[in-house]
């Protein structure tokens, strides 16, 4: 009798199990698939690619769907063990069987055969379980949603609130890790590393963060005489240059030298009552809260490269290039007509001199540290915002795993500093690079 139920029972057994190692492999597979090559397979009419791709394009609700037709199947099969065990050995004899003989079967055949298999082939599997997970999907996605509900207003209470929108996989994290995790295996160097968070930064940092601030920014007076504008525009060193007149903060026109000298190229032209205000052009004023890709996409689509940065009253708080947001993804850029500038010296004994208008994210790409660059902007505002006053030229201070120094104040400004090479956790120096 007891061979008969066991016959009963392992054709059934196996079916479970055979589907539930399909719907691991296929949830293993689906996120370890490239993105890329799935999109490529895409464009190339692999029509199984575009179902992962629909599958992925929603990724909660697929994984939800998942988890919870796993579990039916898991969750059937014990039942269905412990049922017949039950009987064919009555008393707990038949409960601990069915419990050791599921958790085995379960655990290798159920989960890490599968997984393991899917893993080493993500694409290849993907695309062959795509249609049966995708059924998958439209069976238990709307369960999965019923659970995912259910679980928002349990945590409601406590204070934890989350939106059916909510993505728990955020796509700029998930690239951001896999960048890291390469780049400490050695795949990705650090200069590629920079660039590609470059990329992500953008969509997470303000235009403030990166504009040449005002006492920085070369501006003529529009009331000066024609032939000292053309003189003092020829001389700054810059292509375009504010205009503006009565206040610094009344930009009346954006000069652009290479309109000036178009005009200065014709012979005929009298400097002393050239219109240079009628050559000027109509200033292009941006908020300092806007997002750098969303002043990207700006730059592009109005085909303009500069702008002027004012705050919430209007006040003009500095300028944005095109240029400076590459830089953010790239890096400095000097061209044959930048001065060079010594904002950043290593001395002998490992020590850095460096100007505190520094920006706190140069420094880090120059010497390949870590401080954080969420706080402030430039390195001197950075220590401020750390020890909460302004420090006396002199002093000294232990943060974010350096020594600070002020060597230079003017004023309220600290103008120089100097920054020990990172500390370990004995107090040793920790070479840069």
């Amino acid at each position: 009798m007891i061979a008969a139920m066991i016959a009963t029972l392992a054709p059934a057994l196996i079916i479970l199990l055979g589907i539930g190692a399909l719907i691991s492999a296929a949830e293993t597979s689906m996120t370890a698939a490239s993105r890329g090559r799935m999109h490529q397979l895409e464009r190339d009419g692999d029509r199984a690619a575009a179902r992962v791709n629909r599958l992925m394009g929603d990724q909660e609700n697929m994984i939800g769907a998942i988890l919870l037709s796993n579990n039916v199947v898991n969750i059937g099969a014990s039942a269905l063990t412990t049922s017949v065990l039950a009987v064919a050995f009555p008393g707990p004899v038949g409960v601990v069987a069915s419990t050791v003989i599921m958790t085995v079967l379960v655990v290798v055949f159920g989960e890490i055969l599968p997984k393991t298999l899917a893993i080493t082939r993500p694409e290849i599997v993907a695309r062959f379980l795509s249609l049966p997970t995708y059924w998958t999907v439209r069976i238990f996605g709307p369960l999965a949603r019923g659970a995912q509900w259910i679980v928002r207003q349990t945590l409601r209470p406590f204070g934890i609130n989350l939106s059916m929108e909510t993505d728990v996989l955020a796509a700029h994290e998930e690239i951001r890790g896999a960048v890291e995790y390469h780049h400490s295996e050695g795949v990705v160097e650090s200069r590629d590393r920079r660039m590609l968070g470059g990329v992500l930064d953008l969509s997470e940092m303000d235009v403030s963060e990166v504009m040449v601030h005002r006492k920085s920014v070369e501006m003529l007076d529009a009331s000066l005489p024609p032939r000292e504008l053309v003189r003092q525009a020829l001389d700054c060193g810059h292509s375009r240059l504010p205009l503006w007149r009565d206040d610094q903060d009344n930009i009346v026109g954006v000069l652009h030298v290479r309109d000036l000298v178009k005009v200065m190229a014709q012979t005929d032209v009298d400097l002393d009552v050239l219109d240079v205000m009628g050559l000027a052009r109509k200033p292009w004023f941006t908020p300092e809260t806007t997002k750098l890709k969303d002043q990207l996409n700006a730059f592009l689509k109005k085909r303009n490269h500069f702008a002027l940065v004012v705050d919430e009253y209007g006040g003009l708080q500095g300028v944005v290039s095109l240029e400076d947001i590459l830089e953010e993804i790239v890096g400095e850029i000097d061209d044959e007509h930048d001065a060079t500038v010594e904002g950043v010296k290593v001395q002998p004994d490992g020590w850095v001199e460096t100007a505190g208008t520094v920006t706190v994210r140069d420094l880090n790409r120059a010497l390949d540290w870590d401080l954080p660059d969420d706080q402030a902007v430039t390195i001197a505002g950075l220590l401020i915002q750390e020890v909460e006053k302004i420090p006396e030229e002199g002093e000294t201070f232990a943060v974010f795993n350096h020594r600070f120094e002020v060597a230079r104040r003017r004023r309220n400004q600290i103008t120089e500093l100097r920054i020990s090479p990172r500390m370990d956790a004995d107090g040793g120096w920790i070479e840069s690079g």
